[in-house]
């Protein structure tokens, strides 16, 4: 089925996302930034369906044990190296082709509506990659902290900035000290 594939990143300016397995900014909290992910990543378009957030086997044991699988969304975990699904999540799969197969299968196709890559780098280049509708909502984050994990370029090649969407803040956000702003990108068709 044709879908458009959403990947929802906080990025710093040097497209850092991690750093020691957590968010760059930590223990700094993001809330509103936290709540705007949350909404996006489970608010469905069709009624009855529910969203599906794919991410690699270290991003999942990165969420705190309490919050996982991630409420209201269908969790599916990318692994080589895990046989079954880590505890609470839906879903295994071992790589991201897989894991879109698997929206396909009986049991899912009439359950899912959007699909958002949630992390981590791997998952975001393959997801940024592949065929398709492709759209990027990039949190830019205006302070530089220390980073080991990054996102891969967006080419203006590839992805074009939209002048804004729905559900999304419009303008600088701030939180305990730390700006930032919420874009969207949306794959060129060729």
């Amino acid at each position: 089925m044709s879908r458009t594939l959403n990947s929802i990143v906080a990025v710093c300016p040097d497209m850092g996302i991690g750093n020691n397995g957590q968010l760059p900014w930590h223990p700094k909290r993001l809330n509103n930034e936290f709540k705007y992910f949350q909404r996006m990543t489970t608010t469905p378009l069709v009624e009855g369906r529910q969203n599906v957030v794919i991410m690699g086997r270290k991003t999942w044991f990165s969420i705190p044990a309490k919050n996982r699988p991630l409420m209201n969304r269908i969790n599916i975990v990318l692994s080589r190296q895990l046989k079954e699904p880590p505890e609470g999540a839906h879903h295994l799969a071992p790589d991201f082709s897989a894991a879109l197969r698997l929206l396909d299968t009986a049991e899912l196709a009439g359950q899912v509506d959007q699909v958002w890559a949630i992390g981590g780098s791997s998952i975001y280049k393959e997801a940024m990659e592949a065929q398709g509708q492709r759209r990027l909502f990039v949190t830019r984050v205006l302070q530089q902290f220390d980073c080991d994990t990054f996102l891969p370029s967006i080419s203006p090649a590839i992805f074009r900035l939209l002048p804004g969407f729905p559900g999304v803040p419009e303008g600088i956000q701030e939180e305990n000290g730390v700006q930032y702003k919420c874009e969207v990108y949306e794959s060129v068709q060729i």
